[in-house]
């Protein structure tokens, strides 16, 4: 049986490198016939790092069989995954974000769920010295996958291990670290081609507080006056996104890489609430700016409440 390595849906460049390195070190390394797939799309970013180290796109599934072996990376929560997970085989979980719970094994399974940045970072210290046989387009997904989550290591969530892991891999490649991060950041910044419902599910977690269901979407770019053009018609197509999703609300932050800054909309009293519950806040209109705020799963998440 081929076991299927899997990210998130709405996959990021972690979520959709890290199925590709895992798959190539189980069948190559390990002897176990595994295969990468995603649970949707690519986003911009991910499409390019596939391009640029010359990957093939993994095939999109939308739910997974009955007892199939499966191997989740880059998240361990069951509403990020397919509806029939806890009908299948999970053989091990490889994470860095919090523990979340509902996840059903017919077996004990290996679990590693590391305080790093990046699902990568620990992919790296799994295989050890057999990451030496990696070829160039692995190790190239892999540090790409580490610029991207730790925002070239602007992002609070950035480790010495995980700065150290991706100098390493970058003097290995001979790549120059701001330069491929440059481009990571330009691909990811070019939204143009995503409709107005597509941008608010394109990096989004589920998370509730005080009974609210909400849908945390974040956009990091390096030019986020092209997002905040389009706010008006992002902020229309929320509700409509919400109920699609059920959802009582849709949170948009809009985080500008270069400036260490974060953008949220405020489209309606909730929000207002929630921000103002939240975090230190002055208003301009319908936006509020954030600084220093970087990271959803390090400033946001834990920050929200009602």
């Amino acid at each position: 049986m081929t076991t299927l390595v899997f990210g998130h849906k709405s996959p990021d460049t972690d979520s959709t490198g890290s199925p590709i390195i895992w798959a190539w070190y189980l069948s190559t390394v390990k002897g176990t016939p595994a295969k990468p797939v995603l649970l949707g799309e690519p986003n911009t970013e991910a499409a390019f790092v596939l391009r640029h180290w010359g990957l093939d796109k993994p095939g999109i599934i939308a739910d997974v069989d009955a007892g199939a072996s499966v191997v989740i990376v880059d998240t361990n929560n069951p509403a990020e995954l397919p509806p029939s997970i806890n009908e299948a085989k999970i053989e091990a979980i490889i994470d860095h974000h919090l523990l979340v719970g509902g996840l059903k094994t017919k077996n004990p399974i290996d679990i590693t769920i590391r305080p790093l940045a990046c699902t990568a970072t620990i992919m790296a210290d799994l295989m050890g010295a057999d990451l030496a046989k990696a070829p160039k387009a692995i190790k190239g997904a892999m540090l790409s996958c580490i610029l991207s989550d730790t925002l070239e290591f602007r992002s609070p969530t950035t480790t010495p291990h995980d700065k150290a892991v991706a100098e390493k891999l970058a003097a290995e490649l001979g790549v120059s670290i701001p330069e491929l991060a440059a481009q990571l950041f330009e691909a990811k910044s070019d939204v143009s081609a995503y409709s107005d419902a597509a941008l608010l599910r394109m990096d989004s977690k589920e998370y509730t507080i005080a009974g609210k269901e909400l849908r945390v979407s974040v956009l990091e770019t390096t030019a986020p006056k092209l997002i905040l053009d389009r706010k008006a018609a992002l902020m229309a197509a929320m509700p409509g996104v919400a109920q699609e999703d059920g959802a009582d609300q849709v949170l948009l932050f809009i985080i500008d890489i270069l400036k260490e800054e974060a953008t949220l909309l405020v489209p309606n009293d909730l929000v207002k609430q929630i921000a103002e519950a939240s975090f230190p806040c002055t208003f301009t209109g319908d936006t509020v700016v954030l600084p220093g705020i970087m990271s959803r799963k390090k400033q946001i998440i834990p920050a929200l409440k009602l």
